[in-house]
């Protein structure tokens, strides 16, 4: 058993030191599995974008996702990474990213769901107390959903002491209240229900995220 698992953490290790990904790279992932949408989105922040990013697509290849994951955790600075003891996302756009996380980090790795409306963990998913967490998301906006299951962590006897997360769409605005290491930024315009251009509107609006509440 020590030995199988000793084997999978040198692996991540070995995979870790080879990961590195230009910004050219990974944009050239997005593209290639036609993740970039173009029309007018309500995102789960609540607010309209012309542009979505549908990190499903990117991650539904296993390679692909191997190969972001592994990039995403050479952002992690290594005495954060040293610490971590379990990764946690919240369903549904983290869990093949958090999957993948656990993976190349060689942690556990489980995820938060809300069908009440707040976050909490199921399915006999539990945290050790005091268990230092690595939150990761698939894409962070406003990091509104981000806070809600860094607090739910808090309820449950976790800490996060990093979040992760492929993409971030907050122009480097949002707070997390806790250390954030994106793949890569991507920045398209968003706006407000009052704001939202001429343009967009007369477009008919989709709701391509997973938040319901």
């Amino acid at each position: 058993m020590c030995k199988s698992h000793c084997l999978l953490r040198k692996r991540a290790q070995v995979a870790l030191a080879f990961s590195t990904m230009t910004e050219d790279e990974i944009l050239s992932e997005f593209r290639a599995s036609e993740a970039l949408l173009e029309g007018h989105f309500l995102l789960s922040s609540g607010r309209h974008s012309g542009h979505y990013l549908q990190c499903a697509r990117v991650l539904m290849n296993p390679d692909r996702a191997g190969r972001l994951a592994f990039a995403l955790a050479q952002k992690i600075p290594r005495d954060i990474r040293s610490q971590i003891d379990v990764v946690v996302s919240p369903a549904m756009g983290g869990i093949i990213i958090g999957q993948e996380m656990g993976r190349a980090l060689g942690k556990d790795a489980m995820f938060l769901e809300r069908p009440g409306g707040a976050f909490h963990l199921r399915r006999g998913f539990r945290l050790e107390k005091g268990a230092k967490v690595l939150m990761t998301e698939d894409v962070v906006t406003t990091g509104l959903s981000s806070r809600e299951a860094i607090a739910a962590v808090g309820r449950e006897g976790g800490e996060v002491i990093a979040e992760v997360a492929l993409v971030d769409r907050s122009n480097g605005e949002s707070d997390l209240g806790v250390p954030f290491y994106p793949l890569i930024d991507i920045n398209f315009p968003t706006y407000a229900d009052d704001k939202v251009p001429a343009e967009l509107t007369a477009i008919e609006v989709t709701k391509p995220g997973s938040r319901e509440a």
